[in-house]
């Protein structure tokens, strides 16, 4: 039966016989398939052949080897970098006779100084494929080596070494490598150049991370379009300190200091240095580095730091007696943050060659432990400043945990909008479509069952609160999730609160805020307009808010009733409409007083009520000045309140009088 199978087998026009196979030999490999060895064909992928040669000299200075390193970038897409350490070797290989040990590392794969650890105790190069990548996708490669007083040369073009290694003669005052090459054009295309202010920004960053190297910055005044400069001088004695104060700039933080330092890990297995601090109304940026090496996914090394801020603050929390710390998350502690962290260590791991993340499991123990004393002394030394910083991630945590219940609340809502598992106090109108809908936000059971009476089944909804709710601008983020009231308004409205807040998944077109006409009603609807100015500000700014205006007296003439709005307002009834009759004056001592008609037409219905629409101020600085007015008159500080009545106060007697 099988040979049956094999002799029924297709025939195939082409062979696939030993002939087939390709051996791909020298540097051919990198230019078949670029993208293994640099991501890609792009910008980035252009911008990481100038990494890969920087990295090897920032190599040299780490191993103290170097101390200066010119980066200059000319006409022609050339980019020349040069240093000052030992200089490339150029004595005949071993293992490649009639060969330089420069002409191996530049044409041969996985060749060079670096994976036994010899040569270089931390390096970011350990796959021997750097520079040789380099070359294989560069149209001109220009490599001068000063070494034991004697300057060597050698060419090569797109990875073909264009000739033997030179000898130029003596050069007693010159020592270290140049490397100078213009990217393969058949590689990358005709359009794509070097960026300068791009390259500008790697060479500043790769001095800020080794405290003792020198970096000099120049390029062709023509090549610039931007504000880069042509040339300059790097050279950050405080590394990453000095960073991020420069990052900061000045912007107010949760601490005055910044969290810095570093330390050396134990059994000389490298060093790890960092720089935190936490900005205030920031959304933050994080950069890592692994040996000079920018690994923008994180990886181990990131996981080591998230653990020591973790357990430090919650170890701090745990000291001062707040007993919530231990709740605290990574996210509460890093969201907002300006940090930075930059380890050394031996033969480190990455996920790929371009090395975006970092995945040597001994990181993350290493850097805990490191850092872990240092903060646990940041935050005790200083017990204000460990405070202050406690109290700020114990807002960020609050507010987690409070999109984590919104999140909850919108899983269990059915995929109908309006079949929204809502408030039990919430008495719903039965359009389905929110155009011309109404929900009235209205003060205690007795006025909630009024209204209730008085709407328009249709297209008004009611929701009774109870009496004075919590004033949000002087609670934690705690207290205002743990409130029913505003619990169950932020559930009947259905569209989130503050970051989370989406203007279109409003439930209803207009929420009118429906209070009594006197001292208590006026300061509920006070906290209700706190309340969507600090919660729900794009409701307001749109234009959704409204204020409802029922009418404080009834005044009858015989069979003749109007409606007085305040003590001015039935003054100038009885003086016009009433004038020499006897007036009938019934105050209203609240909405439950009303009958259902009455509040329908005083206060309910569109044809004959009259409200104000409650809006915010387009114009920043206007803005600004109601979040100081907002913040000064319902804050923590009763100082404020008291200054504004008293500024106030004569303004207000006479109002009193002519009223």
């Amino acid at each position: 039966m099988a040979e049956d199978l094999f002799a029924s087998a297709p025939k195939t026009s082409t062979d696939y016989d030993a002939s087939s196979i390709e051996v791909l030999e020298g540097l051919e490999p990198v230019r078949r398939r670029p993208g293994m060895y640099v991501g890609g064909t792009d910008e980035r992928a252009l911008h990481h052949l100038a990494a890969e040669v920087l990295d090897n000299a920032m190599d040299e200075a780490v191993a103290g080897h170097a101390t200066r390193i010119e980066v200059t970038l000319e006409p022609g897409n050339r980019l020349t970098v040069v240093d000052n350490g030992r200089g490339i070797p150029v004595d005949p290989h071993p293992k490649f006779p009639g060969k330089s040990a420069l002409e191996v590392i530049m044409s041969t794969l996985h060749s060079g100084g670096k994976f036994e650890g010899k040569a270089y105790a931390t390096a970011g190069g350990l796959h021997g494929v750097g520079v040789s990548v380099v070359n294989a996708l560069s149209s001109e490669t220009t490599i001068e080596v000063a070494r034991n007083r004697e300057l060597f040369r050698q060419r090569f073009s797109r990875g073909v070494t264009l000739g033997p290694l030179e000898s130029l003669g003596g050069t007693p005052n010159r020592r270290g490598t140049s490397v100078s090459f213009v990217p393969d054009d058949q590689i990358f295309g005709p359009e794509l150049h070097f960026k300068p202010a791009r390259l500008y920004k790697l060479a500043r960053s790769k001095a800020y991370l080794f405290a003792g190297v020198e970096i000099r910055w120049k390029c062709a005044a023509e090549l610039i379009s931007d504000d880069t400069p042509p040339e300059a001088v790097f050279q950050f004695p405080g590394g990453l300190a000095d960073h991020l104060r420069e990052q900061v700039n000045g912007r107010e933080c949760a601490t005055a200091d910044f969290f810095t330092g570093n330390q050396d890990f134990a059994d000389g297995k490298g060093r790890v240095e960092w720089a935190v601090a936490w900005p205030l109304w920031s959304d933050g940026s994080y950069s890592w580095y692994c040996n000079t090496i920018p690994t923008p996914d994180g990886g181990t090394h990131e996981a080591g730091l998230r653990a020591a801020l973790v357990k430090g603050i919650r170890g701090f929390g745990e000291l001062v007696g707040q007993k919530k710390a231990k709740e605290i998350a990574a996210e509460d502690v890093m969201t907002g943050s300006e940090l930075m962290l930059s380890v050394f260590i031996r033969d480190p791991q990455f996920q790929s060659q371009t090395k975006d993340r970092l995945t040597s499991p001994e990181a993350a123990v290493l850097v805990e432990k490191a850092m872990r004393d240092h903060f646990d002394h940041f935050l005790s030394n200083n017990m204000e400043r460990g405070k202050a910083l406690l109290g700020y991630v114990l807002e960020r945590m609050d507010e987690r945990l409070r999109r984590k219940q919104e999140r909850e609340v919108k899983r269990k809502t059915a995929t109908s909008a309006r079949k929204l598992r809502l408030p039990g106090k919430l008495t719903d109108c039965s359009a389905d479509d929110p155009a011309g809908t109404e929900i009235f936000i209205v003060e205690g059971d007795s006025a909630g069952g009024s209204a209730k009476q008085a709407r328009d089944r249709k297209t008004q909804a009611i929701l009774p609160i109870r009496g004075k709710i919590l004033n949000v601008a002087s609670a934690t983020s705690a207290k205002i999730l743990a409130n029913q009231e505003i619990a169950d308004l932020i559930q009947a409205l259905g569209c989130g609160t503050r970051k989370d807040c989406i203007p279109d998944n409003l439930r209803y077109e207009r929420i009118v805020i429906m209070t009594d006409a006197d001292v208590d009603g006026a300061h509920i609807a006070t906290l209700l307009m706190t309340f969507f100015f600090q919660e729900m500000p794009e409701l307001v700014r749109r234009g959704h808010l409204y204020l409802a205006q029922p009418p404080l007296y009834r005044l009858t003439a015989g069979t003749k009733s109007l409606y007085a709005m305040d003590d001015a307002h039935r003054a100038a009834i009885e003086a016009n409409e009433f004038k020499g009759k006897k007036v009938d004056v019934a105050r209203f001592k609240g909405l439950g007083e009303m009958n259902p008609m009455q509040l329908r037409e005083t206060t309910m219905d569109p044809k004959t009520r009259g409200m104000l629409r409650i809006t915010l101020p387009q114009e920043y600085e206007e803005r600004a000045v109601v979040k100081d007015l907002v913040d000064r008159l319902m804050g923590n500080n009763p100082a404020h309140r008291f200054a504004f009545i008293q500024e106030n106060a004569a303004r207000m007697d006479e109002a009193a009088i002519d009223a």
